[in-house]
Protein backbone atom coordinates (compact mmCIF):
# COMPACT_ATOMS: atom_id res chain seq x y z
CA UNK A 1 0.00 0.00 0.00
CA UNK A 2 1.18 3.59 -0.24
CA UNK A 3 1.95 5.27 2.68
CA UNK A 4 1.42 9.12 3.35
CA UNK A 5 2.87 10.82 5.74
CA UNK A 6 2.94 14.72 6.93
CA UNK A 7 5.03 16.96 9.39
CA UNK A 8 3.04 18.26 12.20
CA UNK A 9 -1.06 20.00 12.24
CA UNK A 10 -2.12 22.58 9.87
CA UNK A 11 0.02 25.90 9.61
CA UNK A 12 -0.49 28.90 7.62
CA UNK A 13 1.61 27.63 4.60
CA UNK A 14 -0.32 24.77 4.16
CA UNK A 15 -2.44 26.39 1.41
CA UNK A 16 0.47 27.55 -0.59
CA UNK A 17 3.01 27.29 -2.97
CA UNK A 18 6.58 28.07 -3.68
CA UNK A 19 8.07 30.99 -5.44
CA UNK A 20 10.06 28.54 -7.33
CA UNK A 21 7.35 25.95 -8.56
CA UNK A 22 4.70 29.80 -9.70
CA UNK A 23 7.49 30.90 -11.49
CA UNK A 24 8.64 27.49 -13.98
CA UNK A 25 4.91 27.35 -13.97
CA UNK A 26 4.48 30.84 -15.37
CA UNK A 27 7.34 30.94 -17.67
CA UNK A 28 6.68 27.73 -19.05
CA UNK A 29 2.89 29.18 -19.75
CA UNK A 30 4.06 32.39 -21.06
CA UNK A 31 6.73 30.17 -23.32
CA UNK A 32 3.35 28.31 -24.70
CA UNK A 33 1.30 31.59 -26.05
CA UNK A 34 -0.28 32.14 -22.71
CA UNK A 35 -1.48 36.36 -23.16
CA UNK A 36 0.30 38.86 -20.42
CA UNK A 37 -3.30 40.02 -19.83
CA UNK A 38 -4.02 36.43 -18.53
CA UNK A 39 -0.76 35.77 -16.25
CA UNK A 40 -1.67 39.59 -15.05
CA UNK A 41 -4.80 38.82 -13.66
CA UNK A 42 -2.97 36.16 -11.43
CA UNK A 43 -2.44 37.29 -8.12
CA UNK A 44 1.08 37.04 -6.50
CA UNK A 45 2.93 35.70 -10.18
CA UNK A 46 4.70 38.85 -10.65
CA UNK A 47 8.57 38.91 -10.39
CA UNK A 48 8.44 41.36 -7.55
CA UNK A 49 6.44 38.94 -5.32
CA UNK A 50 8.55 35.67 -7.29
CA UNK A 51 11.82 37.16 -6.07
CA UNK A 52 12.02 35.90 -2.02
CA UNK A 53 12.28 32.47 -1.41
CA UNK A 54 10.35 32.97 2.00
CA UNK A 55 7.51 33.87 -0.20
CA UNK A 56 4.67 31.62 -0.39
CA UNK A 57 1.85 31.93 -3.15
CA UNK A 58 -1.42 31.31 -2.43
CA UNK A 59 -2.43 27.35 -3.92
CA UNK A 60 -5.41 28.93 -6.10
CA UNK A 61 -2.80 31.03 -7.85
CA UNK A 62 -0.59 28.13 -9.28
CA UNK A 63 -3.97 25.74 -9.86
CA UNK A 64 -5.02 28.99 -11.81
CA UNK A 65 -1.64 28.99 -13.90
CA UNK A 66 -2.16 25.10 -14.44
CA UNK A 67 -5.79 25.38 -15.92
CA UNK A 68 -4.09 28.24 -18.31
CA UNK A 69 -2.17 25.29 -19.51
CA UNK A 70 -4.65 22.96 -19.32
CA UNK A 71 -6.88 25.15 -21.84
CA UNK A 72 -3.77 25.14 -24.67
CA UNK A 73 -5.34 21.58 -25.25
CA UNK A 74 -6.23 17.98 -24.69
CA UNK A 75 -3.78 15.79 -25.38
CA UNK A 76 -0.58 15.41 -23.36
CA UNK A 77 2.44 17.52 -23.49
CA UNK A 78 1.54 21.03 -21.49
CA UNK A 79 3.13 18.95 -18.38
CA UNK A 80 5.61 17.84 -19.70
CA UNK A 81 6.99 21.39 -20.86
CA UNK A 82 7.02 22.09 -17.29
CA UNK A 83 9.77 19.42 -16.43
CA UNK A 84 11.94 20.17 -19.76
CA UNK A 85 12.44 23.61 -18.59
CA UNK A 86 13.45 22.35 -14.99
CA UNK A 87 17.07 21.09 -15.03
CA UNK A 88 18.17 19.98 -11.19
CA UNK A 89 18.28 23.23 -8.94
CA UNK A 90 15.06 24.68 -10.23
CA UNK A 91 13.46 24.07 -7.20
CA UNK A 92 16.32 24.52 -5.33
CA UNK A 93 16.06 22.83 -1.80
CA UNK A 94 13.88 20.63 -2.67
CA UNK A 95 15.48 19.42 -6.13
CA UNK A 96 18.17 18.40 -4.03
CA UNK A 97 16.81 16.81 -1.01
CA UNK A 98 15.03 14.28 -3.75
CA UNK A 99 18.35 13.34 -5.59
CA UNK A 100 20.73 13.45 -2.21
CA UNK A 101 21.15 10.18 -0.16
CA UNK A 102 22.92 6.64 -0.17
CA UNK A 103 19.79 5.47 -2.86
CA UNK A 104 17.28 6.99 -4.60
CA UNK A 105 14.77 5.44 -2.41
CA UNK A 106 16.27 6.52 0.75
CA UNK A 107 16.57 9.96 -0.55
CA UNK A 108 12.97 10.14 -1.63
CA UNK A 109 11.92 8.77 1.79
CA UNK A 110 14.12 11.65 3.63
CA UNK A 111 12.70 14.36 1.54
CA UNK A 112 8.97 13.48 2.09
CA UNK A 113 8.41 15.28 5.35
CA UNK A 114 9.11 18.14 3.64
CA UNK A 115 7.23 18.17 0.70
CA UNK A 116 5.45 21.44 1.90
CA UNK A 117 9.09 23.14 0.53
CA UNK A 118 7.34 23.01 -2.79
CA UNK A 119 3.50 22.87 -2.69
CA UNK A 120 0.55 22.83 -0.53
CA UNK A 121 0.42 20.26 1.88
CA UNK A 122 -3.09 19.26 0.62
CA UNK A 123 -1.37 17.97 -2.44
CA UNK A 124 -0.25 14.06 -1.86
CA UNK A 125 3.23 12.71 -2.24
CA UNK A 126 3.27 9.17 -1.48
CA UNK A 127 5.80 6.36 -1.07
CA UNK A 128 5.72 2.69 -1.25
CA UNK A 129 9.10 0.71 -1.40
CA UNK A 130 8.46 -2.91 -1.30
CA UNK A 131 10.55 -4.02 -3.76
CA UNK A 132 10.19 -1.72 -6.78
CA UNK A 133 9.95 1.87 -5.18
CA UNK A 134 6.02 3.29 -6.54
CA UNK A 135 5.49 7.54 -6.06
CA UNK A 136 2.08 8.65 -6.14
CA UNK A 137 0.72 11.96 -6.26
CA UNK A 138 -2.53 13.04 -5.09
CA UNK A 139 -3.29 16.74 -6.37
CA UNK A 140 -6.74 19.20 -4.93
CA UNK A 141 -7.22 20.46 -8.24
CA UNK A 142 -10.75 19.22 -8.72
CA UNK A 143 -10.70 19.84 -13.06
CA UNK A 144 -10.15 16.63 -14.70
CA UNK A 145 -8.22 18.48 -17.34
CA UNK A 146 -6.03 20.84 -14.87
CA UNK A 147 -5.24 17.16 -12.61
CA UNK A 148 -4.38 15.47 -15.61
CA UNK A 149 -1.53 18.28 -16.75
CA UNK A 150 -0.32 18.26 -12.93
CA UNK A 151 -0.15 14.40 -12.69
CA UNK A 152 1.75 14.60 -15.79
CA UNK A 153 3.77 17.04 -14.85
CA UNK A 154 4.75 15.27 -11.14
CA UNK A 155 5.25 11.98 -12.35
CA UNK A 156 7.87 13.40 -15.61
CA UNK A 157 9.39 15.52 -12.57
CA UNK A 158 10.22 12.41 -10.67
CA UNK A 159 11.54 10.20 -13.66
CA UNK A 160 13.87 13.23 -14.61
CA UNK A 161 15.26 13.58 -10.91
CA UNK A 162 15.37 10.20 -10.54
CA UNK A 163 17.98 9.95 -13.55
CA UNK A 164 19.61 13.31 -12.62
CA UNK A 165 20.70 11.37 -9.19
CA UNK A 166 21.63 8.53 -10.93
CA UNK A 167 23.31 9.62 -13.44
CA UNK A 168 21.87 7.22 -16.22
CA UNK A 169 18.61 6.51 -18.45
CA UNK A 170 16.36 4.79 -15.95
CA UNK A 171 13.30 3.67 -17.33
CA UNK A 172 10.07 3.41 -14.84
CA UNK A 173 8.89 -0.02 -14.78
CA UNK A 174 5.20 1.04 -15.56
CA UNK A 175 3.46 4.82 -15.24
CA UNK A 176 -0.06 4.71 -14.30
CA UNK A 177 -2.74 8.07 -14.81
CA UNK A 178 -6.37 8.51 -13.40
CA UNK A 179 -7.46 9.67 -16.42
CA UNK A 180 -8.68 8.62 -19.47
CA UNK A 181 -6.61 7.35 -21.99
CA UNK A 182 -6.02 10.64 -24.64
CA UNK A 183 -6.60 10.12 -28.46
CA UNK A 184 -2.50 9.68 -28.96
CA UNK A 185 -0.33 9.89 -26.14
CA UNK A 186 3.37 9.29 -27.85
CA UNK A 187 4.58 12.31 -26.28
CA UNK A 188 4.15 9.94 -23.36
CA UNK A 189 5.84 7.37 -24.74
CA UNK A 190 8.95 9.64 -25.50
CA UNK A 191 9.37 11.36 -22.34
CA UNK A 192 9.20 8.28 -19.86
CA UNK A 193 10.93 5.84 -22.91
CA UNK A 194 8.38 3.07 -22.07
CA UNK A 195 4.96 1.53 -23.51
CA UNK A 196 3.75 0.22 -19.78
CA UNK A 197 1.64 3.18 -19.31
CA UNK A 198 -1.61 2.41 -17.68
CA UNK A 199 -4.66 5.17 -18.30
CA UNK A 200 -8.12 5.23 -16.05
CA UNK A 201 -5.89 4.01 -13.19
CA UNK A 202 -6.82 4.36 -9.22
CA UNK A 203 -3.95 6.41 -8.79
CA UNK A 204 -1.24 8.68 -10.52
CA UNK A 205 1.76 6.81 -9.85
CA UNK A 206 5.58 5.84 -10.84
CA UNK A 207 7.21 3.31 -10.42
CA UNK A 208 11.06 2.66 -10.39
CA UNK A 209 12.61 -1.03 -10.38
CA UNK A 210 14.63 -2.58 -7.44
CA UNK A 211 17.56 -2.14 -9.15
CA UNK A 212 17.15 1.76 -9.96
CA UNK A 213 15.50 2.12 -6.63
CA UNK A 214 18.53 0.76 -4.21
CA UNK A 215 21.10 1.43 -6.78
CA UNK A 216 23.71 3.57 -4.79
CA UNK A 217 24.06 7.44 -5.91
CA UNK A 218 27.13 8.50 -7.03
CA UNK A 219 27.00 11.81 -5.40
CA UNK A 220 25.63 10.94 -2.38
CA UNK A 221 26.62 13.19 0.32
CA UNK A 222 25.49 12.92 3.98
CA UNK A 223 26.78 16.40 4.98
CA UNK A 224 25.65 17.82 2.19
CA UNK A 225 22.07 15.87 3.34
CA UNK A 226 21.38 16.90 6.71
CA UNK A 227 22.23 21.01 5.71
CA UNK A 228 19.77 20.67 2.75
CA UNK A 229 17.01 19.52 6.19
CA UNK A 230 18.37 22.37 8.58
CA UNK A 231 17.63 24.61 5.78
CA UNK A 232 14.59 23.10 4.77
CA UNK A 233 13.35 23.58 8.73
CA UNK A 234 14.54 27.22 8.41
CA UNK A 235 12.63 27.78 5.36
CA UNK A 236 9.47 26.24 6.71
CA UNK A 237 9.30 28.33 9.54
CA UNK A 238 10.46 31.75 8.70
CA UNK A 239 7.96 31.60 5.25
CA UNK A 240 5.81 34.50 4.65
CA UNK A 241 2.15 33.78 3.74
CA UNK A 242 1.66 36.28 0.34
CA UNK A 243 -2.56 37.51 1.35
CA UNK A 244 -4.89 35.93 -1.31
CA UNK A 245 -6.62 38.39 -3.92
CA UNK A 246 -9.46 38.51 -1.56
CA UNK A 247 -7.64 38.75 1.90
CA UNK A 248 -5.69 41.78 0.40
CA UNK A 249 -9.39 43.32 -0.67
CA UNK A 250 -10.55 42.94 2.53
CA UNK A 251 -7.57 44.81 4.09
CA UNK A 252 -7.97 47.23 1.83
CA UNK A 253 -11.49 47.89 2.38
CA UNK A 254 -10.74 48.36 6.11
CA UNK A 255 -8.03 50.80 5.78
CA UNK A 256 -10.63 52.48 3.29
CA UNK A 257 -13.31 52.69 5.72
CA UNK A 258 -10.78 53.74 8.59
CA UNK A 259 -9.98 56.30 6.07
CA UNK A 260 -13.57 57.60 5.33
CA UNK A 261 -13.73 56.79 2.00
CA UNK A 262 -14.85 53.26 1.12
CA UNK A 263 -15.94 53.40 -1.73
CA UNK A 264 -15.53 51.05 -4.79
CA UNK A 265 -13.64 53.21 -6.74
CA UNK A 266 -11.05 54.22 -4.02
CA UNK A 267 -11.04 50.43 -3.19
CA UNK A 268 -10.11 49.10 -6.53
CA UNK A 269 -7.40 51.71 -6.91
CA UNK A 270 -5.78 50.81 -3.37
CA UNK A 271 -5.23 47.21 -5.66
CA UNK A 272 -4.33 48.51 -8.63
CA UNK A 273 -7.41 47.22 -10.77
CA UNK A 274 -10.64 48.50 -12.15
CA UNK A 275 -13.99 48.63 -9.87
CA UNK A 276 -15.37 46.04 -12.66
CA UNK A 277 -12.20 44.15 -12.65
CA UNK A 278 -12.59 44.03 -8.77
CA UNK A 279 -16.28 42.92 -8.63
CA UNK A 280 -15.51 40.35 -11.10
CA UNK A 281 -12.77 38.93 -8.31
CA UNK A 282 -14.93 39.09 -5.32
CA UNK A 283 -17.99 37.31 -7.71
CA UNK A 284 -14.98 34.67 -8.31
CA UNK A 285 -14.65 34.17 -4.48
CA UNK A 286 -18.66 33.39 -4.30
CA UNK A 287 -18.71 37.26 -2.51
CA UNK A 288 -20.17 40.76 -3.53
CA UNK A 289 -18.82 44.47 -3.31
CA UNK A 290 -22.15 44.95 -0.73
CA UNK A 291 -21.78 41.66 1.36
CA UNK A 292 -18.17 42.23 2.24
CA UNK A 293 -18.85 45.81 2.67
CA UNK A 294 -21.62 45.36 5.04
CA UNK A 295 -19.22 43.20 6.64
CA UNK A 296 -16.32 45.23 7.01
CA UNK A 297 -18.45 47.52 8.67
CA UNK A 298 -20.51 45.37 10.67
CA UNK A 299 -16.86 44.29 12.25
CA UNK A 300 -15.56 47.62 12.52
CA UNK A 301 -18.89 48.95 14.32
CA UNK A 302 -18.71 46.22 16.94
CA UNK A 303 -15.34 46.94 17.68
CA UNK A 304 -15.52 51.10 18.30
CA UNK A 305 -18.74 50.07 20.40
CA UNK A 306 -17.31 47.89 22.48
CA UNK A 307 -14.42 50.54 23.23
CA UNK A 308 -17.13 53.13 24.28
CA UNK A 309 -14.82 56.23 23.34
CA UNK A 310 -17.00 57.37 20.57
CA UNK A 311 -20.96 58.48 20.29
CA UNK A 312 -23.27 56.56 18.40
CA UNK A 313 -23.20 59.61 15.57
CA UNK A 314 -19.24 59.30 15.37
CA UNK A 315 -19.51 56.23 14.33
CA UNK A 316 -21.99 56.66 12.04
CA UNK A 317 -19.92 58.88 10.69
CA UNK A 318 -16.83 57.29 10.54
CA UNK A 319 -18.39 53.68 8.76
CA UNK A 320 -20.40 56.18 6.19
CA UNK A 321 -23.63 56.14 7.56
CA UNK A 322 -26.04 58.83 7.11
CA UNK A 323 -26.71 59.36 10.71
CA UNK A 324 -27.50 57.17 13.90
CA UNK A 325 -30.80 56.55 13.72
CA UNK A 326 -29.23 54.67 10.14
CA UNK A 327 -26.21 53.20 12.27
CA UNK A 328 -29.07 51.36 14.88
CA UNK A 329 -31.12 49.90 12.10
CA UNK A 330 -28.06 48.31 10.78
CA UNK A 331 -26.89 47.11 14.18
CA UNK A 332 -30.31 45.56 14.36
CA UNK A 333 -30.18 43.85 11.06
CA UNK A 334 -26.69 42.63 12.28
CA UNK A 335 -27.51 41.22 15.81
CA UNK A 336 -31.05 41.48 16.53
CA UNK A 337 -30.09 43.91 19.40
CA UNK A 338 -28.90 47.87 19.74
CA UNK A 339 -25.63 49.45 19.95
CA UNK A 340 -26.05 49.89 23.41
CA UNK A 341 -26.19 46.19 23.84
CA UNK A 342 -23.16 46.02 22.25
CA UNK A 343 -21.35 48.52 23.93
CA UNK A 344 -21.89 46.71 27.62
CA UNK A 345 -21.99 43.25 26.47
Amino acid sequence: MLESRSRGGAAPIDGTASTHLIRLVRDTARRAGVGADQLAAIHGIDDGVLAGELNRIPLSSLVRLWELLARLGPEPGAGLAVVAAAPLGTLTTWDYLVTNGPTLADALRAAQPYHRLVTAAAEGFDLAHDGDLTVGFRTTAGDPAVAAVINEYVLAYYLRRAREATGRRVIPARVAFSRAAPHNHDALLDAFGTDRIEFDAPADTITFTAADATAALPRADPMLADLLRSHADLVLSTARVIPGPLEAFRVALAAALAAGDASLATVARRLAVSPRTLQRQLAEHGTSWRAEYDQVRYEQAKTLLAEGHLTTSAIADRLGFTDDRALRKAVHRWTGTSPTHLRTN
